[in-house]
């Protein structure tokens, strides 16, 4: 009776050139050799008359970037009490800020700002509401200086038996002219002064 079993050293060899011829195929395709794939990304290069017809219309990169959010050190939380403040168990109610995002549209030399924030209300022990108004502000600075600063009152109503309530607000279209070259920063806060 004949002996179909092969050797492992015909295995191993049969596997290798077999992995081979595989690898050859493989490697023909990829720096085009032959095929209309090799004929495409060989002209893949713009040439003069299409950078000139595209620079126009071209942006600095720092311009196509939304400029950083930020929550205002210190104005990040807001406290109610009824009666001596600080104390914990006179507090009436407390916010705070959880979350902040942007996103933004360039187009012709200006930065239009999509803007928002989502906190909560918490009630204390002392609570004697059901619903607040948070004074919230949005400000744009380049430079250090304000271009951009408005503050907004957002009503939040907690419903018994809830404790707490989340608010979101949004602020949209705000535009900012891009100079160039310029440091921006999106601020948010709470802003309980007159």
């Amino acid at each position: 009776m004949p002996n179909n079993k092969m050797s492992p050293a015909v295995r191993f060899a049969g596997a290798g050139l077999l992995a081979l011829a595989l690898a050859g195929c493989s490697m023909g395709n990829m720096f085009g050799g032959g095929g209309s794939t090799g004929a495409q990304f060989a002209n893949a290069t713009a040439n003069p008359a299409q950078i000139a017809q595209a620079a126009p219309s071209a942006l600095p990169a720092i311009a196509t970037e939304c400029p950083p959010i930020k929550v205002r050190p210190g104005s990040e939380t807001l406290f109610s009490y009824a009666g001596q403040a600080g104390n914990p168990a006179n507090l009436n109610w407390q916010a705070v800020i959880e979350k902040q995002s942007r996103n933004c549209v360039v187009s012709n030399g200006l930065i239009t700002v999509k803007m928002g924030l989502v906190g909560r209300v918490v009630m204390g022990p002392k609570s004697s509401v059901s619903s607040v108004n948070l004074p919230v502000r949005f400000a744009v600075e380049r430079d250090g200086s304000a271009i951009f600063s408005e503050k907004y009152s957002i009503p939040v109503a907690v419903t018994p038996p809830n404790q707490s309530e989340e608010f979101v607000k949004v602020v949209e279209n705000v535009q900012i002219p891009y100079i160039g070259g310029e440091d921006l920063v999106i601020w948010v806060g709470f802003d309980p002064r007159g």
